[in-house]
């Protein structure tokens, strides 16, 4: 099972991971506690509950970059562009905007 700990401003958010029925994303139980603690995106609002979805959430899908961009990091880090989740692992840990995402290394 491949994860990912979701930061927001640099807060760990959340934990965001694959399995065999798909994905699921988690708040992050300190970040969750904070009074100032804002959703990662409007389609996830803050909740205890984890999310679950069969394929990647669109909003981190929305992480990945595109076009040229896209092009060299599969070149560079020989990864199948068809692997979305391996994509958001390797290319979020510097996005642009407030959310990024790093590998938690098992």
């Amino acid at each position: 099972m491949r994860q990912g700990r979701v930061y927001y401003n640099n807060l760990i958010a959340g934990v965001i991971a694959e399995n065999d029925e798909g994905f699921t994303f988690k708040y992050d139980e300190a970040y969750l506690n904070n009074e100032s603690a804002k959703s990662i995106s409007l389609t996830l609002p803050l909740q205890q509950e984890a999310y679950q979805n069969k394929i990647l959430f669109p909003f981190f899908d929305g992480l990945i970059p595109e076009g040229w961009l896209l092009n060299i990091a599969v070149a560079n880090w020989k990864i199948n562009a068809r692997d979305r989740f391996g994509l958001l692992l390797t290319l979020c840990k510097d996005c642009i905007g407030c959310v990024s995402v790093q590998s938690i290394e098992a």
